[in-house]
């Protein structure tokens, strides 16, 4: 006799197939193996010998004839190297965002405000009675309606002043970003990985705004003895390399890209774990590691100071809590009037996102 069975629904229970949960496993080691395939393959073999994800039906050698068939990878038929493919980066974009945005909601917000005027363009559930000043384009004419028959009836029906109902509009601001990240030799020095929380902020921030925010601009500079922009392809092969931290020529780079941006709201996310050591002079390298150089620090402070002026804040996301890098970056910050936050790894993300989305909406009356 044929029938249904029921049985007790877990919401815990994982309803992923083992090829989903193996692929998200997949794409976070690629983060930390700099996008080497080979090498996160490698790690997840030895994973599993450990925790035994794998099973009789279904191993690590029929994932990696998924990851081909479904195109996440590429295999050279003459070496039989493989490497990752742009499905595969973008993957590790997603799974970023979905990452950093679940941890939203146990983090501070920021404060970015938008000054510029506008009539909004995207509605808000919220509504709120009539004011003067308020346009005709404004009104919510089927909450009017129904504020008039519940106040007047319908056998006498008119529509007063009192009875309109206004809907609000949330502005979006179009902004050009520059992410700037510090891949001195640091980033990866006192048995602390700090280059690939930057890279995950990075890709996530990037797949929001490719998805979300398409009118935006989001260019990415790296600064380690030089700077350099960087596409947002290549993030997950992003390596710290032997530098020290040339913060000035990261700020130059950043305010050269900025210049060229059309968008009337500009800004720069600082993402660095130490001091600027490091200055270029002609062909020559000035470098001191051993203190805040005056040097150095001097031609930072004025870089903020021509960054307030070009009308671009600059937000420092250090991911340090050294005591005397303090004051340095209280000077740095107040000299631009923009803002600083001492965040933990774990924490980076969701406030480099809670203070770009705040700054991208304002409710308008």
């Amino acid at each position: 006799m044929k029938g249904l069975r029921f049985i007790k629904f877990d919401p815990n229970e994982n309803t992923k197939s083992k090829f989903e949960q193996m692929l998200d496993l997949f794409t976070q080691l690629l983060t930390y193996t700099n996008g080497d395939a080979g090498e996160a393959l490698s790690w997840m073999n030895q994973l599993d010998k450990k925790y035994q994800f794998s099973n009789n039906e279904y191993g690590i050698g029929d994932f990696i004839e998924d990851l081909k068939q479904n195109g996440y990878l590429d295999e050279n038929p003459v070496d039989g190297n493989i490497k990752i493919t742009s499905k595969t980066e973008q993957s590790i974009r997603k799974k970023s965002l979905e990452e950093i945005f679940g941890k939203l909601k146990k983090s501070r917000q920021g404060n970015h405000q938008t000054f510029k005027p506008g009539q909004g363009d995207e509605i808000s559930p919220d509504s709120r009675p009539f004011q003067f000043g308020d346009m005709l384009e404004q009104i919510d004419f089927t909450e009017s309606i129904r504020n008039a028959q519940i106040n007047h009836g319908v056998e006498s029906f008119r529509m007063q002043e009192d009875d309109l109902q206004i809907r609000e509009n949330d502005f979006k601001t179009q902004t050009s970003t520059v992410l700037m990240i510090d891949i001195s030799h640091s980033m990866i020095l006192y048995g602390e990985d700090r280059i690939t929380p930057a890279k995950k902020v990075a890709m996530a921030l990037s797949e929001l705004i490719q998805t979300k925010y398409p009118k935006d601009t989001l260019d990415i500079v790296v600064f380690g003895n030089d700077a350099w922009p960087i596409e947002v392809k290549d993030l997950p092969y992003l390596q710290v390399g032997p530098y020290h931290t040339n913060t000035v020529a990261g700020l130059e780079l950043a305010m050269d890209i900025l210049r060229r941006r059309k968008n009337a709201n500009k800004q720069i996310f600082m993402i660095t774990d130490g001091k600027p050591t490091c200055l270029k002079i002609g062909g020559k390298y000035y470098k001191n590691s051993f203190g805040l150089d005056r040097k150095v620090v001097n031609r930072c402070i004025n870089l903020a100071a021509q960054c307030k002026k070009l009308k671009i804040p600059i937000t420092t996301f250090m991911i340090a809590s050294d005591p005397y890098l303090q004051k340095f970056v209280q000077e740095f910050t107040e000299m631009n009037n923009g803002k600083a936050f001492f965040a933990s790894l774990d924490k980076l993300g969701a406030f480099i996102f809670k203070d770009f989305e705040s700054g991208k909406r304002k409710t308008v009356y």
